[in-house]
């Protein structure tokens, strides 16, 4: 008798185990991309931490770079499937290698713009159009960062050619402003409040300050999409749902977001971190339609992109200014919408 319980009880602990290996199997690997330590990059981490990926039947292998002219770069060779970038380098990516922007990651018109030193600050507050005129600005170009600098200079009524501007990766840019070998700078958080909290820099002006805004990309190749639609719905459910979770469970967020910025080199205060939810809108499932939505007197989306485009096209990046509606597409956002399991695992606040 004990030999045949122990017979049973074998052949149940094999069969859980083939079970437990062919749903790791029917996981489908999806190859997401995205720049680590910023906020909007904050939901693959949490997704990954809940588990939340295996519940629509995904395995993520995630690739990071620094900024998003690597990141689109690296489309080319297939590198990633789907991710998060900022909005003009998914412009150029639509450009040059074909990529679809799919949906928002938020809004961080108030997350970029320029920064000075204390001492630039000073200036700045007497005199802005002054203390800018013929001034080197360090920044990231052909990045929200730049956008959101040049459009300042509009509001104080410079151009580009007023200024120098000096190619700098945000890393560099930091070290710079904290040996003061830069007064100016474009940035964007949490970079900004690295600077603020640790070598007394300010922001001088943002996007948000000069009618420029800046939305996040969430992104995927084109050719991947169009052969893996569903994957990239899974994607998006996937990543609305961290969002609505995140926003009925802020201590918990802020604590797993200490974590995901350490693990970049990133140290903020908390009350910084605060200042990321605050100030920086993200958008449900309802809410992306609605912003996509290309009925009635146009899509906001539409025209967010558009004039990101011509910005695009000012800096000489791009030769024209690419037709928004040939790479912003609600395709997969409203293929979550119609799949009702999708749809409430994206709305889903647990």
């Amino acid at each position: 008798m004990r030999n045949s319980i122990a017979a049973v009880a074998l052949g149940v602990g094999l069969a859980f185990g083939i079970s437990s290996v062919a749903q790791a199997q029917a996981l489908t690997p999806i190859k997401v991309s995205y720049q680590p330590s910023l906020y909007w990059a904050l939901p693959f981490h949490i997704a990954t931490e809940k588990g939340w990926w295996k519940d629509v039947g995904l395995a993520p292998e995630f690739s990071t770079f620094p900024a998003g002219v690597p990141q689109i770069a690296a489309a080319a060779a297939g590198s990633w499937d789907v991710g998060g970038t900022g909005s003009v380098p998914a412009v150029l990516g639509h450009v040059r290698f074909g990529i679809k922007t799919i949906g928002v990651s938020n809004d961080e018109s108030a997350a970029n713009g320029l920064i000075g030193s204390s001492k630039a600050a000073g200036e700045f507050a007497k005199d802005p159009a002054s203390t800018l005129r013929g001034k080197t600005i360090t920044l990231t170009q052909n990045s929200t960062a730049d956008f959101a600098v040049q459009a300042c200079l509009k509001k104080y009524g410079l151009k580009k050619s007023d200024v120098v501007m000096k190619n700098m990766g945000q890393a560099e840019i930091i070290s710079a402003l904290s040996s003061n070998s830069t007064d100016l700078a474009g940035m964007w958080a949490p970079n900004t409040y690295t600077v603020e909290e640790k070598a007394g820099a300010k922001m001088l002006c943002s996007g948000k300050d000069s009618g420029a805004i800046v939305p996040g990309a969430l992104i995927a190749r084109g050719d991947y999409a169009k052969q893996n639609p569903q994957n990239v719905a899974k994607f998006l459910a996937v990543y609305l749902r961290a969002w609505s979770w995140m926003g009925a469970n802020r201590p918990e967020a802020i604590r797993m977001m200490k974590d995901f910025y350490a693990k970049g080199g990133v140290s903020i205060s908390d009350a910084a971190m605060n200042k990321e939810f605050e100030t920086r809108p993200t958008y449900t499932l309802a809410q992306q339609l609605k912003a996509m939505d290309r009925s009635g007197s146009g899509s906001e989306i539409d025209k967010w992109f558009t004039e990101l485009s011509s910005f695009i096209r000012e800096t000489g990046a791009v030769q024209q200014v690419p037709n928004v509606a040939d790479f912003v597409t609600d395709e997969y956002m409203k293929m979550v919408q119609a799949d009702s399991k999708l749809r409430d695992f994206a709305n889903s606040t647990r």
